[in-house]
């Protein structure tokens, strides 16, 4: 898997100061997409034990909130295979920092139903995710004043209880 860029100290990507891993290769393409350098799978740098070391290292600092994985796409299934065991690092070492995942897909149409976004590890990924942002960009949903997502389609998922409920339940920024 390789990465677009890795920013130390963002506040637009999730909840409070995070560290935000934006990786490289979707195939979905969305006009206007923020970020369309990261389509190819093979842009920026290679994802390496180093990297994931610096990673760890800026969301040990006790300002920081967590961390979000965006891209690109991480829930193509090259991305998930290489970024699970890096989540469960994270969720070993560091258990109070939150995760928060951007995605293109739908939870319940792509990402929980048998097709092209699904493999063997998407379940145990999206167990360690708090949040999910989901569904893709649509340029003529788009609304400057919506927290945390680009378009009036995308939704904030709080995965935690999700899973434990069967149905999607979606974050509260209250809690």
């Amino acid at each position: 898997m390789n990465y677009g860029n890795i920013k130390k100290t963002d506040i637009a990507n999730g909840i409070g100061i995070r560290v935000s891993l934006f990786v490289s290769g979707c195939t979905r393409h969305c006009k206007n997409c923020f970020n369309s350098e990261t389509w190819d799978f093979n842009y920026g740098n290679p994802f390496t034990k180093e990297t994931e070391d610096e990673i760890i290292e800026s969301l040990s600092k006790s300002y920081i909130n967590g961390l979000t994985v965006l891209g690109g796409e991480p829930f193509e299934v090259r991305n998930q295979r290489e970024i699970l065991p890096f989540i469960k690092r994270i969720r070993k070492k560091l258990p109070n920092k939150t995760i928060w995942f951007y995605t293109g897909c739908t939870l319940e149409n792509e990402l929980q139903k048998e097709g092209y976004w699904r493999c063997k590890v998407t379940d145990e990924l999206l167990a360690n995710i708090d949040v999910l942002v989901d569904g893709p960009f649509i340029e003529n949903l788009y609304d400057i004043s919506l927290c945390f997502r680009g378009s009036s389609n995308q939704r904030i998922i709080d995965m935690k209880k999700t899973l434990e409920s069967g149905n999607v339940v979606l974050w509260n920024n209250k809690q």
